[in-house]
């Protein structure tokens, strides 16, 4: 028996009618694209110095947050910059004025990056020297005459931030 218009057509309509739904890709493609936005410009607030586990830094009630800067470590046996031991603490000699790896190393990163000493302000390339809270003033002295020397006037010392202490 052949069905009439009306049964063909209620037919049609009951089957696009009770298919199941599709997913709308180009909404959620706005989404996530909208997220790793957001996330790429909020994850540049974190600034965190990288400390080995030796290295004890002194406390400190500071508030500012790190700024990006070439790296000097101090350990027990080494000078490091971004890394890379430059110096031996035990080559340093007593009364010296400047550490000899260490300033080459600073004028190299100087010129990669374009350290100039400002004639105006007299302030020169950024540095923060990262060192064991146990360090001798004398070696701390050495290095920042170091720094000084190599154009990096603006010397910040790292510090861990105090907690709150319990009673």
């Amino acid at each position: 028996m052949k069905e009439s218009r009306r049964a063909q057509r209620i037919k049609r309509h009951y089957h696009r009618m009770h298919k199941a739904g599709g997913l709308n890709l180009v909404s959620l493609m706005d989404i996530f694209t909208i997220l790793v936005f957001f996330l790429m410009v909020n994850s540049s607030d974190v600034k965190v110095l990288q400390q080995e586990s030796k290295i004890k830094l002194p406390v400190s009630s500071a508030d500012q947050q790190p700024r990006e800067t070439l790296v000097v470590t101090v350990t027990d046996t080494d000078i490091i910059v971004q890394g890379r031991a430059v110096a031996a603490i035990s080559s340093i000699v007593e009364g010296a004025e400047i550490v000899p790896g260490l300033k080459d190393e600073l004028i190299y990163q100087g010129n990669r990056s374009g350290v100039e000493i400002d004639l105006t302000s007299g302030l020169g390339g950024m540095v923060t020297i990262m060192g064991d809270k146990d360090i001798p003033y004398s070696l701390l002295k050495v290095i920042m005459n170091t720094c000084v020397d190599a154009k990096f006037t603006q010397i910040s010392l790292a510090v861990s931030k105090a907690g709150k202490k319990e009673a």
